[in-house]
């Protein structure tokens, strides 16, 4: 196994385990995400971004075909959960591409299927809504918006701890 198909599997084990510090670990400073609701994440975005799925989520994971040399690499995974909006069930199967630099994610983008998505987490608006431009911007606003609440929010608490010191 190469070094970073044993980074891959350690980010996805992380994952499994909740550990969002250890994810966190295992990007570059300068890294960038991308799937088809999040885009363009910097690094410390897309940290706060699976701190908040472990924190607040119920993501179940199971992932398989790492693939990874010097530069590149790949993973399967799936994700489970329910969609805390609708309260449905969602299984999102994503294939995951990677380019490394100095034994760190420096990209790290995630494909699925929007449509597929939207159509288990939203119900009949997903079903004839999800296909459209207006739905997927529509997403991507809101999941932005919950993702810089939850850093500001974060940010908040740390400093009311270190206030407490």
């Amino acid at each position: 196994m190469t070094a970073n198909q044993e980074l891959i599997t350690y980010f996805y084990q992380s994952f499994q385990n909740k550990n969002y510090k250890a994810m966190q670990n295992c990007y570059a400073d300068t890294a960038i995400f991308n799937d088809e609701v999040f885009v363009n994440l910097t690094s410390n975005e897309v940290k706060a971004m699976w701190e908040m799925f472990c924190v607040k989520g119920n993501v179940q994971l199971n992932f398989s075909n790492v693939l990874a040399d010097e530069k590149n690499g790949s993973a399967e995974w799936t994700a489970t959960y329910t969609f805390s909006k609708t309260n449905r069930k969602v299984i999102n199967p994503v294939r995951a591409n990677f380019v490394f630099s100095n034994n760190r994610i420096l990209s790290h983008t995630d494909h699925f299927s929007f449509y597929r998505w939207a159509s288990q987490a939203l119900g009949i608006p997903g079903i004839l809504l999800g296909w459209t431009s207006f739905m997927k911007t529509k997403i991507r606003k809101e999941a932005r918006k919950n993702l810089m609440q939850y850093m500001k929010n974060t940010k908040l608490n740390l400093k009311q701890i270190l206030l407490k010191c």
